[in-house]
């Protein structure tokens, strides 16, 4: 079935940054292949704005981006995820709503870079840093052969890609 395209969901809890940039990747770097979409478990209602300047910078199209709450994902007419990735370890501790299809899920926790403090240049660092890191993952993760992989050596894979550091590059 190699022309299956699979949805994923990112979780994070205020959907304004994190989620939203990695849905912005995803569906760029996994065109035709995934879907992705992001939700969390109490948005913010609004997406921070420096997250839509870095995604501008980069030429992603932000007419995507809206902060939006994960029930929308397990309500009826909603999307059959295939993957859900919480990308920041509160979403991770919190308890999911059950997603129809049972998709495979995985921890990619990554820092808040809503929450650094400091000069202008440190914060568009971190938001900069946070889409360097999704990328790497999800670029790792949109070369897995998912038509030819059994569940377990997926799921392990998907939990790899979770735990890798946060190396440079």
């Amino acid at each position: 079935m190699t022309d299956k395209i699979y949805n994923v969901l990112f979780l994070c809890t205020g959907n304004s940054a994190r989620s939203i940039i990695a849905e912005a990747i995803i569906n760029r770097v996994g065109a035709g292949r995934f879907n992705g979409f992001s939700a969390g478990s109490q948005p913010k209602g609004e997406v921070h704005p420096f997250t839509l300047q870095l995604l501008k910078t980069m030429n992603h199209d932000t007419g995507f981006a809206r902060s939006k709450n994960w029930e929308e994902f397990a309500a009826p007419g909603a999307p059959e995820l295939d993957f859900v990735f919480t990308v920041c370890d509160n979403a991770a501790a919190e308890a999911c709503p059950v997603w129809p299809g049972q998709p495979m899920s995985a921890h990619w926790g990554v820092p808040d870079p809503a929450a650094v403090e400091g000069t202008e240049a440190e914060k568009h660092f971190a938001f900069a840093d946070t889409y360097r890191m999704l990328s790497n993952r999800i670029s790792v993760f949109t070369s897995l052969p998912l038509a030819s992989i059994d569940q377990l050596t997926l799921q392990k894979r998907l939990d790899d890609i979770g735990r890798e550091k946060r190396e440079a590059g």
